[in-house]
């Protein structure tokens, strides 16, 4: 099960982006990665097409494994761990471990 979801604010913890914070743009379950806005990002070459006529390199957004991310507290606006919480209702939410906070 994975604890980073859709809109979430992460910070990459290894490799070439290390440090810089970006929000999750989509996750892939399956593969256990995900796609950062505006990080992790590699160029690849693009042919020109009719509808497209301006070949040349793009630079996209790859996915990054999930072990690398950890999610940012809003209140500290830094990394922390966090821990899953039950309610009375049945319904589960995310709890900082540092400062206590639901995220």
């Amino acid at each position: 099960m994975l604890h980073i979801k859709k809109d979430d604010t992460v910070m990459i913890t290894v490799g070439k982006d290390r440090g810089k914070t970006g929000k999750v743009l989509r996750v892939f379950p399956k593969r256990q990665r995900a796609l950062v806005e505006k990080l992790n990002l590699v160029k690849k070459a693009k042919r020109r097409t009719q509808q497209d006529q301006q070949g040349g390199f793009i630079e996209l957004e790859a996915p990054i494994h999930v072990s690398n991310l950890m999610l940012v507290d809003k209140k500290t606006n830094k990394p922390a761990r966090f821990s899953m919480s039950i309610l009375k209702d049945g319904s589960k939410i995310r709890v900082s471990k540092t400062s206590g906070e639901n995220i």
